[in-house]
């Protein structure tokens, strides 16, 4: 008798291309049924794939409730509140705080924004309960005496599996458990002034279509849908279980076939068990969801919430407004870090220490030349480059958006290449380097990259610099008992008018020897080459570039030269507050290396 796992592996064979030769895993994939297996999962004709995303949804963070319960060290007070706080500064409306007929410290938080002026008044407060009479009176309790819009957000799981193993209800018993719920709900709240409805199906994704579509149909009859007072519907991915556009269909499912749809905001909660909780939740808004509940960095239990940070910033890089500030992305991460106890990964998107960075060779190349790109365009249009539209190649939004600076775009390890390396002492200490230049620096700091196995920093890249153009070699001129060190320059006059210069030129031995020249009719560089040629020293300054590092008083000049000897051609550098002073040690420093 042939096994399951053989009878796979006989499937899948034949159609597997002759040029793929992965094998059969071993592992047990035929215990797993597909979606289509589970679930009806509506095929009629879709609207969500030719639709775009033109403006935000309405944004709702459940860190403090859903994100809190899947916290090993749940919040405190203390922490809710500053939580709470920085979501009502990055201005979100509507903020899930808590399951106060759970536990204590959730009822009392609640409390805490009835007794307080810490929620403005423009800021809608959800309270979470699931749907049994004494847990309702005990959130409506809780809500009593708000002054802010409130919404309470009654939930049960109605997926197959759940009604059976969990629950123990038939579809009917438990849609009439629903209606119980929602009655109690109107019975104790419906008059209370700026109290609206929430109805979640938890599990949606894994539910019949027709019978989620009947149950949410009666719920919001019951509640007397209508545009003045809204009932929101939530249809949440509770537990991923396939690819994103069938989210998509079963959200485009519910948003034309619900009744009383002018009186209902279509609101999605995906989970993130695939990996695709931020697809997921787009697509459902190109399918008709208004609202999207998910956590900030998306915390939450398993593999987490949808991350609502992510889709906001996503909306910011196709130039759709947020709604949301995330100007300074970085005192919000300290915030989550802090509450939640939870480091957000360095890789993470748009936070992380590490998103901004490039270590990679041409990466760093390209993010250069687009950032020259972008300096040169704006000075060309003669508008601040903050204003300008943003194209640098392998960054989708400028950092500095998000309120980081550029120190961290490009670093450097023995992965990186002449670009980054030259962008960094660029950035960092104003030298800018001639594309030669470049080659033979990057040589140098990726042999230092590679001994040390470590990054290296603008500082050590500046000291590499120096050490190989700037500082004096230990070099020697003549062979056997002729070797001698190379003189330093004691002194260099030139008088007279242009083309008609006389330059004096000392040279003094480490023995205190001086050799003095005089030179005619020739700038600084070929009187001091030619002093040099006198005492045996013979090169050839084949190029010059000089720029300033700093502005103002603390400004210096750097002279690059490249130059050509009897060894063959090399770099070499020299600095000073005066540009002349600065060409001269540059010249200096190659006769150290001729």
């Amino acid at each position: 008798m042939t096994s399951l796992t053989a009878q796979s592996a006989t499937t899948i064979a034949p159609q597997t291309a002759a040029w793929n030769r992965q094998q059969p895993s071993g592992m047990p994939s035929h215990r797993y049924r597909d979606v289509f297996s589970r679930v009806d999962v509506p095929l009629e004709s879709r609207e969500w794939p030719t639709k775009r995303l033109t403006e935000a949804p309405l944004w709702v963070p459940v860190d403090l409730r859903d994100g809190n319960q899947a916290l090993a060290e749940p919040m405190d007070p203390e922490r809710k509140r500053l939580f709470f706080e920085r979501m009502v500064a990055m201005g979100y409306k509507e903020i899930e705080v808590g399951y106060p007929s759970a536990s204590q410290t959730d009822f009392d938080f609640v409390r805490l924004i009835a007794e307080t002026d810490i929620a403005p008044d423009d800021v809608t407060i959800v309270v979470f309960t699931a749907a049994r009479r004494d847990l309702i009176e005990r959130t409506v309790e809780s809500i009593a005496g708000i002054s802010n819009p409130v919404v309470i957000h009654m939930y049960t799981a109605t997926a197959p599996m759940w009604r059976d193993a969990v629950l123990g209800h038939s579809r009917e018993a438990l849609k009439e458990l629903i209606l119980a719920g929602g009655r109690d709900m109107f019975e104790l709240a419906g008059d209370m002034p700026g109290v609206r409805f929430q109805f979640s199906p938890e599990v949606f994704n894994l539910t019949e279509p027709d019978y989620v579509l009947e149950v949410c149909d009666a719920i919001t009859e019951l509640w007397d849908a209508r545009p003045e007072r809204p009932v929101i519907l939530n249809l949440p991915a509770t537990v991923e279980i396939a690819t994103p556009n069938v989210y998509a269909d079963q959200i485009e499912y519910m948003h034309t076939h619900l009744a009383r749809r002018d009186g209902v905001i279509l609101s999605v909660h995906p989970h993130n068990d695939r990996g695709t909780g931020i697809a997921c939740a787009e697509l459902a808004v190109l399918a008709g969801a208004q609202r999207v509940e998910g956590c900030i960095f998306g915390n939450g239990e398993r593999t987490g919430n949808v991350d609502i940070a992510t889709l906001a910033l996503n909306l910011h890089a196709q130039g759709i407004d947020p709604k949301i500030d995330f100007s300074d992305i970085d005192a919000i991460r300290r915030t989550v870090e802090h509450c939640n106890r939870i480091e957000v990964h360095p890789r993470h998107p748009y936070v992380g220490d590490l998103v901004h960075t490039a270590f990679s060779g041409t990466h760093q190349d390209a993010i250069k030349k687009g950032f020259a790109e972008h300096r040169a365009r704006a000075a060309a249009l003669g508008e601040p480059e903050a204003e300008l539209e943003w194209r640098v190649p392998y960054l989708p939004i400028d950092p500095a958006d998000i309120g980081r600076n550029y120190d961290a775009v490009i670093r450097v390890n023995s992965q990186s290449g002449k670009g980054g390396i030259a962008y960094l002492l660029e950035s960092s200490y104003g030298i800018t380097l001639p594309r030669r230049l470049q080659i033979d620096l990057a040589k140098r700091v990726q042999h230092h990259s590679d001994e040390s196995g470590e990054e290296v920093t603008a500082a050590e890249i500046l000291a590499i610099f120096t050490e190989a153009y700037c500082a004096p070699a230990q070099a020697s001129v003549g062979a056997g008992d002729a070797v001698r060190p190379v003189p330093r320059l004691a002194a260099f006059e030139t008088t007279g008018d242009a083309g008609e210069e006389r330059t004096a030129v000392v040279l003094r031995s480490a023995a205190g020897a001086e050799a003095v020249t005089e030179h005619f009719g020739v700038g600084p560089v070929e009187a001091l080459t030619a002093a040099l040629a006198d005492i045996g020293i013979d090169l050839d300054v084949l190029e010059l570039h000089q720029n300033s590092i700093g502005a103002g008083n603390s400004s210096e000049a750097i002279t690059l030269i490249e130059f050509r000897h009897t060894g063959g051609t090399a770099w070499a550098a020299g600095r000073d507050r005066s540009t002349l002073r600065a060409t001269l040690a540059a010249v200096m420093a190659a006769a150290s290396r001729a």
